[in-house]
């Protein structure tokens, strides 16, 4: 089935016409998808260059954006379960929109315009169907629980119309070896493979997650919130419910340099178009781009 997402076509994805101050909270592939292309070099959460570096800071800063970033060791960053998201926007709301990097705050009350967020590959494993309407606060890694963290937030977003919340959806996981033995014949009673079906219920998660119609956004009335489905760019657009751009053994489930940079070139215009349809500049008042 075909999802109808939010369309950004009829706004301009030229780059703000001031600098815009972002503030992106991830884990170690939003670091990777930051860096340069390059040695790995940097703190642990915050790299300047990575041998899987996508090269997304240098492409926003080139676009008038101001980057900011909350990683691992920092009190916002480092979080590799959803749940977590629902915890930092209900009770620390304030503190992101003033974070310059890891747990430092702006000095002169600068807020943060635009906040990308982003879990980690291990958030891409569902291990069940759950009961809607699930519980934001749930354990348990259920699509129920899931769907139930991401409409907790809206509330919280719904709070701060002048500030661009950008959910980036979590990489892909390369598609895990098949159970051997009396495990495959337990895990496989049903007749159904549960590989496949976990990769069925992730993909269904992010096409509820972006789409416009009958998905996370449907009937929210502001245009400060818009989703970037980075798992499709890295499964190549539905070619897969697995990561196709795998960096390697050594690297387990983190995308190579090559995802990374698809990942970038594709955000950089939509960045701009959500924030050019927030400030409600339309395509025909400052050209295409």
């Amino acid at each position: 089935m075909k999802v109808i997402e939010m369309d950004l076509s009829s706004y301009s994805a030229v780059k703000p016409g001031t600098p815009v101050h972002l503030l992106f909270i991830h884990e170690t592939a939003g670091a990777q998808l930051m860096a340069g292309k390059g040695p790995d070099m940097g703190e642990p959460g915050i790299l300047k260059t990575h041998p899987n570096g996508g090269g997304l800071r240098a492409l926003l800063s080139g676009n008038n954006y101001i980057v900011h970033e909350a990683a691992e060791g920092s009190k916002l960053g480092g979080a590799g379960d959803v749940g977590h998201w629902g915890r930092i926007f209900l009770h620390q709301m304030e503190t992101i929109l003033r974070t310059k990097r890891q747990d430092m705050p702006h000095s002169d009350g600068t807020r943060n315009r635009v906040v990308m967020f982003q879990s980690g590959p291990a958030s891409s494993w569902i291990d069940g169907d759950g009961t809607e309407p699930g519980k934001p606060d749930g354990k348990e890694k259920t699509l129920a629980n899931y769907k139930a963290v991401y409409r907790s937030l809206l509330a919280c977003f719904r709070l701060e119309p002048e500030t661009l919340f950008v959910a980036v959806t979590a990489p892909p996981l390369v598609k895990p070896q098949p159970a051997q033995g009396i495990i495959s014949r337990i895990l496989g009673r049903s007749g159904q493979n549960p590989i496949d079906e976990a990769g069925k219920r992730i993909r269904a998660f992010n096409n509820w997650l972006k789409g416009a119609q009958s998905g996370w956004l449907n009937g929210y009335p502001l245009k400060n919130v818009v989703v970037f489905d980075c798992f499709d760019v890295l499964t190549c657009y539905g070619a897969s419910n697995w990561l196709r751009y795998p960096s390697g053994p050594l690297r387990g489930n983190l995308p190579s340099a090559e995802g990374n940079a698809a990942v970038a070139r594709d955000f950089v215009p939509f960045i701009n178009r959500a924030w050019n349809r927030m400030t409600q500049i339309p395509m025909s008042a400052r050209g295409a781009a």
